[in-house]
């Protein structure tokens, strides 16, 4: 527990610190965001506010997560660098597309082929070397799909190269879904930095349960077969750390938004986090959050086609703009209340998350 508290302070202290540091340079360099002029009229008092806050958000997990090993003097595993590794790798992905924007002067970066490409490289990397590295027979990822462990469904059945594959086209929906999902939630103020502290409290919890009731160190029913659980809820736990201290500068009216670097490499970090401890399905429960504010992207986009193709050309919408909550911005909420609320709807989830993970145990152990 010394580890994770330690990693925690480390990139709480130096996301807040770093953070403010990163504003001024980012002002000084003119690195500004750029808004979508179809959305609310409220957001146009943000252009010109210092973006890619993500670096400060990597660079504090990053801290916290070395230092708390060398002051400890314990070794990373290889589980724990493969998360850092995806949330650097598809940050990078974001960073292009913060950078194509700052350099062209537009609320337009990447195009969409070319960002989901460079998400879709890094996972399969990360796929790939996520499934080597067996410790004890078990390594850093499985070919069974989880819910809260493995399930009986296994990839592997397909034999080794269907296996594979199969496995690696399941890494990679999870991670540009997860990734994209925060990107669509991160549209004002503090509210992708609060609800992504959430979930990666929610993984610091279960990596450290799964750590406490690992089959290598107590073989009883419920017990878990993950490898390096502690230091996934290490890493889980620096992620909520710097998230906060970023929040600190990041909540409404903010003085620096995280961009795509930030959005990206969270989500990526969730998605490696949920395929490390096998918790792949419950992902879906815990970042609730950001699957409602994808659905309803993806309902708006599908049902302005469909009506448009029945409409001689003219498409309807079911909301009046997407992601979500600018349709609630539009409808009058100040973005403080949608921002708070969502916090709400992401807490709900979060709790029921860990309700049914901890249930499932209980049930198992009893």
């Amino acid at each position: 527990m010394t580890l994770i508290l330690l990693g925690t302070a480390i990139a709480l202290i130096v996301g807040a610190v770093g953070t403010r540091l990163y504003t001024e340079l980012a002002k000084r360099r003119g690195w500004a965001q750029f808004v979508r002029m179809d959305g609310p009229t409220t957001h146009l008092s943000k252009r010109g506010t210092p973006q890619m806050g993500g670096i400060a958000i990597m660079g504090a997990t990053l801290a916290g997560y070395l230092l708390a090993h060398l002051v400890t003097w314990s070794a990373p595993t290889v589980s724990g660098m493969l998360v850092l590794f995806l949330m650097l790798g598809v940050g990078f992905v974001g960073f292009l597309d913060d950078w194509t924007k700052i350099r062209r002067e537009r609320s337009l970066g990447l195009r969409s082929w070319q960002k989901l490409l460079g998400q879709t490289t890094v996972a399969v990397v990360f796929a790939l070397l996520a499934t080597r590295f067996a410790r004890d027979g078990i390594t850093p990822a499985s070919f069974r799909i989880s819910l809260v462990r493995d399930t009986a469904i296994d990839l592997a059945a397909f034999g080794v190269i269907v296996g594979t594959l199969l496995f690696v086209a399941w890494a990679v929906l999870m991670i540009t879904g997860a990734s994209n999902g925060v990107n669509l939630t991160d549209g004002l103020d503090g509210q992708a930095a609060g609800a992504s502290a959430m979930a990666f409290a929610a993984y610091a919890f279960i990596g450290i349960w799964k750590s406490l009731q690992n089959c290598r160190a107590l073989v009883e029913p419920g017990c878990y077969e993950v490898r390096d659980p502690l230091d996934l809820a290490l890493v889980a736990a620096c992620l909520a750390g710097a998230c906060i201290g970023f929040l600190w500068w990041n909540t409404p009216p903010a003085i620096l938004f995280m961009g795509d670097t930030g959005s990206l490499a969270l989500g990526g970090a969730l998605a490696g986090l949920a395929i490390m401890t096998r918790t792949e399905l419950l992902m879906v429960v815990l970042g609730g959050l950001f699957v409602f504010e994808t659905v309803t992207v993806i309902l708006q986009v599908g049902f302005f086609k469909l009506t448009k193709r029945r409409n001689n050309g003219v498409g309807r919408r079911l909301f009046l703009i997407t992601p979500i909550h600018h349709h609630f911005e539009m409808r009058g909420w100040s973005q403080v209340t949608v921002s708070i609320r969502f916090w709400l709807i992401s807490a709900i989830c979060v709790g029921a998350g860990l309700a049914l993970f901890y249930g499932e145990w209980v049930l198992r152990a009893g």
